[in-house]
């Protein structure tokens, strides 16, 4: 056997060698196609699914593999009325009718082959435990009934495993709603507590899927400054006066993008503002697992510290193993969790239950812990190679960097502009993520945010910010 072709070689050679068969005419048989290859069934098996999914092979049970007809090309037709249904009905209270995905995408977006990743929000492929994964989803998939419904609010086990992590004195299964992700507790919350038109805040800056997901709903973030300490009471007061706003979120914890912990002497301000305004708190505890070697003990999460139902909490495994596990959890105390419930029930029914039973198989086992302490070690060299090129290459750059989290929060000389920097940066080989989509208002100042998690190791991270510091060099001194 060839051992080392692999199903990608074998694909292109298959679409090669059917190209020169006519439409209709049956292909040679599945183990003439192994031994002519010398390959494997399974490879051999996983190719020809390719080619039924690009149409270019047909598959009859029982008569075997075809070659498809070409397909039958129907005439393009004018959609320029949508321009008008699109956008016929106008803007309320200034806010935009349509998502703007532009911000959000910008750290989404991948990075061209050779041009080093400083820009997305998920670790690399060697920081995430996709062997593990393989195997919990392997085990799942055999427990009984998993290809059934679950529970709406989510498997009994995964709630109270969900419950236990974010504050195991005080809630218990009955309080967790199970979701797909972070990102879609995050619109679950809102649709709950807001409604088109109301008033959100927010810190500034902030997350812009953040941003995105509430402009999507209608809704207008209005900004509360944070600074190294966390959202500033004082103007949060200030702004739940001024706005009647009955909902803040916020991410007490490695703050994204500055990396602030919010301070122990304002975390009973912030409850006690909410409190007083007759509002929730959101509380998007997205980076708990994303602590460094070198963090200190943790804080608890601010739901930890309130017995009145004010806090509604996002916790999600995504950020800390892998894109494609898509479970995090909604937790909150009273009416307002059926309130969570009932939206996510009305937008996506439940999450499939084969990939909650994942998650416990992934987080049950030894595994788990061992792939959390390489995480951490890893963005820990990672952080720490980036700090130190910038530092060495780019003196005039103030660095904003704490030991938890993904990412460096780049404050530029006054005068810079971010955007500018962002694409000589690119050019330079390196792609980073402007600072201007993390504000909901006016930036009061340029910054580029780092993400080093998305990086192969501490030598590719150190690698991008140097083309980074050679990129502001020009940026500089265009001539």
């Amino acid at each position: 056997m060839n051992k080392g072709s692999n199903g990608r070689d074998l694909t292109e050679t298959l679409r090669r060698e059917f190209e020169r068969y006519a439409p209709g005419e049956r292909l040679p048989a599945s183990r003439t196609l192994v031994e002519r290859h010398g390959v494997g069934p399974v490879t051999l098996s996983r190719a020809m699914a390719r080619l039924v999914a690009e149409g270019l092979v047909v598959t009859r049970p029982g008569a075997g593999s075809f070659r498809a007809g070409e397909p039958v090309r129907r005439p393009v037709r004018d959609t320029s009325w949508q321009e008008v249904a699109l956008d016929a009905v106008p803007e309320a209270g200034g806010v935009p009718r349509g998502p703007d995905d532009s911000g959000f995408l910008a750290t989404l977006a991948p990075a061209p082959a050779g041009v080093v990743p400083l820009n997305g929000g998920y670790p690399h492929a060697s920081l995430r435990p996709d062997r593990e994964l393989a195997a919990a989803a392997a085990r799942a998939a055999r427990r009984p009934g998993v290809w059934g419904s679950p529970p709406l609010e989510g498997v009994a086990e995964l709630r109270d495993w969900f419950a236990r992590e974010i504050d195991g004195t005080s809630l218990d299964a009955s309080h967790v709603l199970v979701t797909a992700g972070g990102q879609s507790a995050l619109s679950t919350a809102l649709r709950a507590l807001a409604r088109p038109g109301a008033p959100v805040l927010v810190e500034s800056p902030t997350y812009p899927g953040l941003l995105a997901i509430a402009r999507s709903l209608g809704m207008r973030p209005v900004p509360v400054p944070v600074d190294r300490d966390g959202v500033r009471v004082e103007l949060l007061v200030e702004a739940f006066a001024a706005t009647g706003a009955r909902v803040l979120v916020c991410q007490p914890l490695f703050h994204n993008p500055t990396g602030a912990v919010l301070a122990p002497e304002r975390r009973a301000g912030v409850l006690r503002a909410a409190r007083e305004a007759g509002a929730f708190v959101v509380e998007d505890d997205y980076a708990r697992r994303l602590a460094h070697t070198d963090a200190p003990p943790l804080p608890p999460p601010l739901i930890a510290d309130d017995r009145h139902g004010t806090v509604v909490h996002v916790h999600s495994l995504t950020k800390a193993s892998s894109p494609g596990l898509r479970v995090g959890a909604l937790a909150a105390r009273g009416p307002v969790l059926r309130r969570l419930r009932a939206v996510q029930v009305v937008e996506s029914l439940f999450v499939p239950r084969v990939l909650q039973e994942t998650a416990l198989e992934l987080v049950g086992s030894p595994a788990w812990g061992r792939h959390l302490r390489a995480l951490a070690e890893g963005l820990t060299r990672r952080r720490t190679a980036v700090a130190a090129a910038l530092l060495e290459r780019a003196p005039a750059v103030e660095q904003v960097f704490r030991p938890g989290g993904y990412q460096v929060w780049a404050r530029l000389p006054d005068g810079t502009d971010e955007d500018a920097v962002a694409e000589a940066a690119q050019r330079a080989g390196v792609k980073a993520a402007s600072g201007r989509p993390f504000f909901p208002g006016e930036p009061p100042a340029p910054y580029l945010r780092l993400a080093y998690a998305g990086t192969s190791g501490p030598e590719e991270a150190a690698e991008g910010a140097v083309r980074l510091a050679a990129a502001l060099d020009a940026a500089r001194d265009p001539a």
